[in-house]
């Protein structure tokens, strides 16, 4: 109940009156039935601008340090996100993909619509990069469509690390959901969720038009951080 009352009442207007999204291809989005709603990640701003402009409700895997804030502020945040439609993930440990995928395979066999950044984790400098495969396991676990999405100027009024977003309009871009009835029974194999994932991922790269990256956004988020440190390191 309180996720209508924050996207219909509270958050949603105010997000729709402030940032005048233009919205392109919403009638791509299934009105019925399981589908997974697979975007670039760019901006913090992603995870409640979506949401608010799509008819039917959406349910963003999110990672768990989102709602394990401590005191009243931590406590408060989390109870947003919930409210917000939001699945805490633990991301960490070899584990953390299992339950990515145990986690978006329950939204789905409910036939509800699940949000998945492929990315895994926000762009640090605007560009798109490698996607991951749990959402072609996902996709091809459930036997549903993929819809590709582009937020296109979310990274400019809310890069990482700016906590109050500029107040600019965005565009919301989706595309022509993806079928990939033709792997069916063939999510147990590599390859196959490669070739996927990597589907997806042009897709939304046609969408965005964004420079694309062919590796893990945290792998070099994590080289330039060394890179930084070194830097620091050599000028004293």
């Amino acid at each position: 109940m309180f996720y209508h009352l924050l996207k219909h009442v509270l958050l949603g207007p105010l997000l729709r009156l402030l940032f005048r999204p233009r919205i392109e291809g919403l009638e791509n989005i299934p009105a019925e039935g399981a589908a997974i709603v697979a975007g670039n990640h760019l901006s913090f701003s992603d995870h409640f601008l979506m949401p608010a402009i799509l008819r039917r409700r959406i349910t963003f895997l999110a990672k768990a340090e989102y709602f394990t804030g401590p005191g009243v502020k931590g406590r408060l945040t989390a109870a947003f996100f919930r409210s917000a439609g939001q699945i805490p993930v633990d991301r960490s440990g070899k584990n953390a993909g299992q339950a990515a995928l145990r986690e978006g395979l329950g939204v789905l066999a409910k036939d509800e619509l699940l949000g998945i950044y492929p990315e895994g984790t926000r762009s640090h400098d605007g560009r798109l990069y490698k996607g991951k495969v749990g959402v072609a396991a996902m996709a091809l676990g459930a036997g549903v469509p993929v819809v590709p999405c582009a937020m296109v100027g979310t990274f400019e009024i809310q890069p990482p690390g700016k906590k109050i977003p500029k107040i600019r309009r965005v565009t919301i871009r989706f595309g022509e959901p993806l079928d990939f009835a033709r792997y069916a029974g063939m999510e147990g194999e590599r390859a196959v969720l490669r070739a996927v994932t990597d589907e997806i991922m042009y897709a939304i790269l046609g969408l965005s038009g964004q420079e694309y990256v062919d590796r893990y956004a945290a792998e070099v988020k994590a080289e330039e951080e060394e890179q930084r440190k070194k830097a620091r390191r050599t000028a004293r």
